[in-house]
């Protein structure tokens, strides 16, 4: 069943609509997606270039010989990963407007995996309204908690 999701930067200065077939997803633990996102791994979905459409394209980054990296020169946002030569293409699964739609269903890029990054059940968890400096923060800053 496919359906037009939404998604872009942090700042909302680049957006796009892409059609989306599925809730496949995939997280890539290759040192380049690592580097490129900051994080232990990417959260990638796949989806055909010929079915996204940008209201504004984003800046791009040639990360490799094979492949470039959009992203939002304004607020750092990683965007996509886009190989040379594919039909397809990777947006990065945070940057989607409602990105609890995916699932995982593999990982790539194993070699430069962090198993203790990997079996995260279990850790005690915090919602951003029980700390209290952040939320005086934000209050203080912009009367009102994030979306």
């Amino acid at each position: 069943m496919s359906e037009t999701m939404a998604g872009g930067c942090q700042c909302g200065r680049i957006r796009y609509a892409v059609q989306v077939d599925d809730q496949d997803a995939y997280l890539c633990h290759c040192r380049m997606c690592q580097r490129a996102t900051g994080g232990f791994a990417a959260a990638l979905k796949q989806v055909r270039r010929s079915g996204l459409h940008w209201e504004r394209e984003p800046e791009r980054y040639r990360s490799s010989p094979i492949a470039v990296r959009g992203f939002c020169a304004a607020c750092g946002t990683p965007l996509t990963y886009e190989g040379d030569g594919s039909d397809g293409m990777d947006l990065t699964v945070g940057s989607f407007d409602d990105p609890s739609r995916f699932r995982p269903v593999d990982h790539s890029g194993v070699e430069s995996r962090n198993e203790a990054w990997m079996e995260l059940h279990g850790l005690p968890e915090y919602r951003t309204d029980d700390n209290p400096n952040i939320t005086a923060k934000w209050i203080a800053a912009c009367g009102k908690l994030p979306d």
